[in-house]
């Protein structure tokens, strides 16, 4: 991995004064209330309680994006999901993000990847790079997971990792990330890589779809799901998912 050295192709480092939104020119919001296909509780909006520029002594830059996952009055919950669809997409190349994850049952961050035509091409033909998973009753295990025609959802490809000594991601800031090459792709913890998944690795007659197209990078926080299941009595809101920054380089 050669992010130390390499010039990004793009980034975000959310070094806008805090109190602001995302930078519109790099990122759209997905909005709504559908259950998203997992059964997920929340509604995600556009407001600043759940999604804005906040100081952070712990980031690269003393700022950070947060994306809050809110409990109202009622008993529903708000939070936000982030895209680059229609502002940036790659194929191939390293694509990395430093963050500091929220915890407790029933609650779902994610870091991860769809092909560029999604809207065109159904899931999971379009391909899914889910480059950071946690469910966060178990807030010190990370999943990597790759999605595809013939192993998606339950059947995806993927490992788990455990932090030593009972750490949880929620305690500090990370770096996650995956060196994808034509052929093969690695996920990496703090720049060490812990898996990799090639088309030898899929189910027989299976089809590899991540060299075919572009793909668009998302950010969210969900709440509930059938993977994570419901919040409980344990749970405490708001919860906070913090973006130091995410960075893309281009593979030389």
């Amino acid at each position: 991995m050669t992010t130390l050295t390499a010039q990004p192709v793009w980034r975000d480092e959310f070094d806008l004064p805090p109190g602001s939104g995302v930078d519109p020119a790099k990122w759209t919001h997905d909005l709504g209330a559908s259950g998203w296909g997992n059964n997920e509780l929340q509604t995600y909006t556009t407001d600043r309680a759940n999604c804005e520029i906040v100081e952070d002594s712990e980031a690269t830059g003393g700022r950070a994006l947060v994306l809050r996952a809110i409990r109202d009055a009622n008993g529903g919950y708000t939070s936000a999901r982030l895209k680059t669809q229609g502002k940036f997409s790659t194929r191939h190349g390293i694509v990395e993000a430093r963050l500091k994850l929220p915890h407790g049952r029933g609650i779902w961050p994610a870091f991860w990847m769809l092909g560029i035509d999604f809207d065109a091409v159904p899931w999971p033909q379009c391909g899914e790079i889910d480059i950071m998973e946690l469910i966060g009753q178990k807030p010190g295990t990370l999943h990597g997971t790759l999605h595809g025609p013939g192993y998606s959802g339950g059947q995806g490809l993927g490992k788990s990792i455990v932090l030593p000594d009972g750490e949880a991601f929620s305690e500090g800031y990370h770096t996650f990330a995956v060196d994808w090459k034509p052929g093969s792709i690695d996920w990496l913890l703090d720049g060490k890589v812990y898996q990799t998944i090639a088309p030898g690795d899929l189910p027989t007659g299976a089809k590899w779809v991540f060299d075919d197209w572009p793909y668009f990078m998302l950010l969210n926080m969900a709440v509930g799901g059938a993977w994570p299941g419901l919040p409980d009595g344990s749970t405490t809101f708001p919860q906070e998912y913090r973006i130091d920054y995410v960075r893309v380089y281009a593979r030389k």
